[in-house]
């Protein structure tokens, strides 16, 4: 994943620490959701806990809810938008962008559903260091953890590609 700052908000990038994004999808026989999940490693300059202070921060001042409320991406002027490409997902609000790869099974549910459940958590996960492998039992415990779940902001994104 590759993260970067734009814009100007009250929360300093490096409190926030490596940014990661993973992608994954549900069971195609049963609900074949793609996912996407946000994620710091929690090793900003004032550690974990400033962390997730700034994050929270941030979802703050973009308007974005915490918890089980799943924000509609779609509506006009959400913060949020999210572009799928040569087997990319960029994920673009203000103050940052992210981009990571996307297995083949997720495109396949891109491209049946056309938009995609953004989780973004402001608990820091350090386990998941990007290039090493997440096992689906590493993930599921990760998002099926209630307290992760209910400081995360989730939002359901309307996929956008580019023009051919």
């Amino acid at each position: 994943m590759t993260a970067s700052q734009t814009g100007t908000s009250s929360v300093q990038r490096d409190q926030l620490g490596t940014l990661s994004v993973l992608a994954w999808s549900g069971d195609p026989e049963t609900h074949n959701t793609p996912y996407l999940l946000a994620y710091s490693l929690g090793d900003g300059k004032d550690g974990a806990p400033a962390g997730e202070a700034a994050l929270r921060t941030l979802f703050n001042e973009l308007g974005l809810p915490l918890g089980s409320s799943l924000a509609d991406g779609s509506r006009p002027g959400f913060p949020v938008r999210l572009l799928v490409e040569g087997g990319q997902a960029a994920v673009n609000m203000p103050y940052l962008s992210a981009q990571c790869p996307v297995p083949p099974e997720w495109l396949q549910a891109v491209a049946e559903r056309s938009q995609v459940h953004f989780m973004f958590a402001s608990r820091p996960w350090p386990d998941a260091v990007p290039g090493r492998p997440v096992t689906a039992e590493i993930l599921g415990a990760f998002v099926g953890d209630e307290a992760v779940l209910a400081t995360s902001a989730h939002c359901l994104l309307p996929v956008t590609q580019l023009r051919k």
